[in-house]
């Protein structure tokens, strides 16, 4: 995208705030509120829609902006907490409410897709969109087999859309990181490319409903989760069709209530869902907003959720889960020192970052949120405050923990909805000092040593090839000593050639025994 087009972009955005008479919100700014009376000067301004409040102005002003603004708009609905509940209950309304567009180009889309006519796949299709969100929409089918479907289909033109805005987005990033030192450290570009790749991602539905099957897989057995079989045979990039679900909206509380839905029960499960698939599967719903989740109405006491739209999934790597769970146990065990340690030991801080200063400032920050009741204490803010914090200690934000964050805040907001009194800390403290326990010990050494045991099996006869090579390295290098010249000697320091035997002959010991100890665990 040229910069024509970039200055045509940014005209439209503030074009349509102008529309929804939300430029207030720039003129609130310290830049530009010497410059507040030029809103006077907003046509719109002059003739505005009293029946339209707050709330439901920005809604449709997220609407009109495009995908990633609606995005944007589903994160904070889940976010009671942060925002006014007008505007929270008119964002909700984005999750699965977006103005559709029409069937009969649905309809053609699928079957240019799979190249054949609706009636030769589907009994029945539902030309009126089940719901509709800011990349796809659903309608409902049956299959010829008798079999209820849903079919997700991706908005016409949507990567063109898209990108377009990604662009722009990237080149703000670029100016903020050239212009604004103080943006540097919170690497702009660099989570302006994390985002890209994921919305980008989930504009292939092939990919989408391969992170359903795999999260299937990882909940095959559980009575606590469902998700929907994908039927392959019907799927292309731009079309996806799935077993059709029926359930109770999590975000309808009356009718949950009404249902007898057991409401503590089922904001605990939902933490206990998170925490599983973050740390026994590294491998978890990152788009868990209100709209993507449901509640089956046939488990009362132990409910079960379901999951739909699987187009945004994270993962962590083995150091990020050790480092996140003991951040989060040292956080309200109140060890800000430790705290202060792993943000350091992580790379999230520098490495120069003097731990005593940072660990004042963490405390000078969570002491008054501690002091209230736990189920008192909103995840949300703690963070907000803590990244303010950190910003005088040049913290890295890390890409790879985005989506994390992302999806724990809109999980809290989720359980908060269904159950106000929920102890977010009381459900998931056992959980991770579980998991830590088993990531330390002689179980969990003997264990990773049993996991690599194959890989080292098939390495073993290259042992003594290694050991001979080694050897003769040594001897070339005593002869190479022996004939340098006195006059010329060569600065290096004298191994003994005894000790060198010694220790690798000790080290293949201990590795050959090692291998014998752990076949008979077998």
């Amino acid at each position: 995208m040229n910069y024509f087009t970039r200055m045509i972009r940014l005209i439209h955005i503030q074009f349509v705030l102008m529309r929804y008479n939300l430029d207030e919100l720039i003129f609130k700014t310290p830049w530009f509120s010497p410059l507040r009376f030029l809103k006077f000067f907003n046509p719109w301004h002059w003739f505005s829609n009293s029946q339209l409040n707050r709330g439901e102005r920005i809604r449709l002003a997220l609407e009109k902006l495009g995908p990633i603004f609606i995005k944007a708009g589903q994160i904070l609905s889940t976010r009671r907490d942060l925002l006014p509940d007008d505007i929270a209950d008119s964002l909700a309304k984005l999750q699965d409410q977006v103005a559709p567009f029409p069937g009969d180009q649905a309809k053609k889309i699928i079957e240019e897709a799979l190249n054949v006519k609706i009636t030769d796949i589907f009994r029945e299709f539902d030309s009126n969109a089940l719901a509709s969100a800011s990349v796809a929409q659903v309608h409902a089918a049956v299959l010829l087999d008798d079999r209820a479907v849903v079919i997700k289909v991706l908005r016409p033109n949507i990567k063109k859309i898209i990108e377009r805005d990604l662009d722009l987005l990237k080149t703000l990033a670029r100016i903020a990181n050239r212009y604004w030192a103080k943006t540097r450290h919170f690497k702009p570009k660099e989570i302006i490319d994390e985002i890209s790749h994921t919305l980008l991602d989930e504009l292939d539905l092939m990919r989408e409903g391969a992170n359903a099957s795999q999260l299937r897989r990882n909940f095959q057995h559980s009575t606590e989760l469902y998700v929907p079989e994908i039927y392959w045979v019907y799927c292309r990039t731009n079309v996806l069709v799935m077993e059709r679900i029926t359930g109770i909206p999590v975000h309808n509380i009356l009718a949950l209530k009404t249902a007898g839905i057991n409401m503590k029960n089922l904001a605990e499960t939902g933490i206990q869902l998170f925490f599983t698939q973050v740390f026994r599967d590294s491998f978890f719903h990152a788009d868990m907003h209100p709209g993507n989740i449901f509640v089956n109405p046939h488990h009362l006491e132990k409910p079960q959720y379901i999951a739909v739209d699987f187009g945004i999934v994270g993962s962590l790597n083995t150091k990020d889960q050790r480092y996140l769970a003991e951040n989060m146990l040292a956080f309200f065990k109140r060890d800000y020192q430790r705290v202060a340690e792993l943000h350091v030991a992580s790379g999230w801080l520098p490495p120069d970052t003097r731990i005593d200063q940072f660990e004042g400032a963490i405390r000078a920050v969570c002491e008054p949120i501690f002091e209230r009741p736990l189920k008192d204490i909103s995840f949300g803010q703690l963070l907000l405050r803590l990244f303010q914090t950190a910003r005088r200690f040049n913290i890295n934000i890390q890409p790879q923990l985005i989506l994390l964050q992302k999806t724990l805040l809109n999980i809290e907001g989720v359980g908060r909805q269904i159950y106000p009194d929920l102890d977010l800390w009381a459900t998931a403290a056992p959980f991770l000092e579980k998991w830590l326990k088993k990531q330390i010990g002689v179980k969990a050494f003997l264990r990773r040593i049993k996991e690599n045991l194959p890989y080292w099996s098939e390495k073993l006869p290259e042992v003594p090839g290694l050991f001979f090579d080694v050897l003769q390295q040594t001897k070339e290098h005593q002869e190479t000593l022996r004939f340098t010249k006195q006059n010329q000697p060569i600065p290096t320091a004298k191994k003994s050639p005894t000790k060198t035997y010694f220790f690798l002959g000790l080290g293949c010991g201990l590795f050959a025994s090692l291998i014998f100890y752990c076949l008979t665990l077998y």
